[in-house]
């Protein structure tokens, strides 16, 4: 049961149900103000690639959420990496927490928990998007795709890569959106390859095809990446998606044709480019954005952690601020930069790290594999991967007073 403590007279509109839009709510929540969320689909998104949490600062914030026993429950079997030739054979192999973090849970589970967690004091409307927003002193003046028009204090961009908030609130992506030259799919398929705890990596010159195992043991992830020129399509053509990566790994090996059969009826299914989202502002006015709407990655940037920090710095302080957005959003642009320049660095580089474009680069990443599990450079090895995870000090917002107490 929820038991509130104090009434907030704050509403905001967020834009995106999947995992900063629900994490917003969350806190915005706790700290007394309320909040909509409206999602263009007509539902949670499913499936999805696992995706984790590492370092102090995503294990304090998960623990104040009361989600850390609850996504350990749900986690994923965990493993190693291992990169693997045609044939099968492990080239190199990577200890579990350097892919997997502290923590790691499937993003369409991690979704679902943070809806469940929110559903009850949230409103939430599927199947339904913003066309138009107008700031005014008194608040944002919001059009819909199919709802009535509504007035919001403020409005948040939790709405991805593609952000329908950033388009309307600072223009066209292409003034933002910076492409690395690789794609990215995830699908889902039968684990007809037995796959077992550990990721499998495959690589020819310019592809990458990742595969691990889920908690239920007869389904299995597919993550296939390739280098690529710009390629012309809608993204929200999911048949056309499907056909652009077929045609790519037609003729790939290993295992990959078996799991390729299996495209065209997945029931997950996602594909863009590795991008990186680079902005001179996170807000305008009462108009604001979090997650990988500001300052996202499509992979390789610890997108869930930066989302579930991003809700929570910005929440924090609209709180601090006693809802005095000005004041709030200079904060949280203020604290969040530095964290989300850190993260991106690491994106920046994950089409090469996980596809090298030649033959030659294939056989320096492998050693380069070898030598970092190899005796005191283990300990560099993770290092590097909490680094940027931890280039935030969240232990500054305990002290900022929750309005709405949980209890059991």
């Amino acid at each position: 049961m929820i038991e509130s403590t104090t009434a907030r007279s704050g509403n905001v509109l967020i834009s995106g149900a999947g995992l900063a839009g629900p994490a917003l709510a969350f806190w915005l929540h706790r700290f007394g103000f309320s909040a909509t969320v409206v999602e263009r689909a007509p539902g949670l998104r499913e499936g999805g690639q696992a995706v984790d949490f590492r370092g102090a600062a995503h294990l304090q914030m998960l623990t104040r959420m009361g989600l850390l026993d609850e996504i350990r429950e749900l986690r994923t079997p965990g493993g190693r990496l291992n990169v693997i030739d045609a044939d099968g054979r492990t080239l190199a192999s990577l200890p579990p927490e350097f892919t997997g973090g502290d923590v790691e849970i499937q993003r369409g589970d991690l979704a679902q928990l943070l809806f469940d967690k929110t559903e009850a004091y949230t409103e939430y409307v599927f199947g339904d998007s913003i066309t138009g927003l107008t700031d005014t002193d008194e608040g944002v003046h919001v059009t819909f795709e199919h709802g009535a028009p509504r007035t919001f204090d403020l409005v948040i961009g939790a709405d991805g890569l593609h952000s329908n908030v950033r388009k309307l609130t600072f223009g066209d992506e292409s003034r933002f959106l910076t492409q690395s030259g690789y794609y990215v799919a995830i699908f889902n398929a039968p684990n007809t390859i037995d796959l077992g705890d550990d990721t499998v990596l495959y690589n020819e010159p310019g592809v990458g095809v990742m595969a691990y195992g889920t908690r239920s043991g007869d389904e299995c992830e597919v993550m296939c990446l390739f280098e690529s020129a710009p390629i012309d399509y809608d993204h929200r053509d999911i048949d056309q998606q499907k056909r652009i990566l077929a045609d790519v790994m037609a003729g790939v090996g290993w295992r990959t044709q078996t799991l390729m059969r299996e495209l065209e009826s997945a029931t997950s299914f996602y594909f863009d480019s590795i991008s990186v989202v680079e902005m001179d502002r996170y807000s305008q006015g009462r108009i604001a954005l979090i997650g990988d709407a500001g300052y996202g990655a499509t992979c390789g940037g610890m997108g869930a952690g930066m989302s579930l920090i991003s809700a929570y710095v910005l929440a924090a302080e609209l709180a601090a601020a006693d809802g005095d957005h000005r004041a709030a959003f200079a904060r949280y642009e203020e604290q969040i930069r530095g964290y989300a320049t850190a993260c991106q660095k690491v994106a920046k580089g994950a089409g090469p790290f996980l596809a090298p474009p030649t033959a030659k680069k294939l056989g320096q990443r492998n050693r380069m594999y070898k030598v970092l599990t190899f005796g005191p450079l283990s300990g560099l090895l993770a290092w590097i991967s909490t680094r940027a995870a931890n280039a935030i000090d969240v232990s500054r917002y305990e002290s900022v007073p929750e309005r709405v107490r949980a209890t059991s």
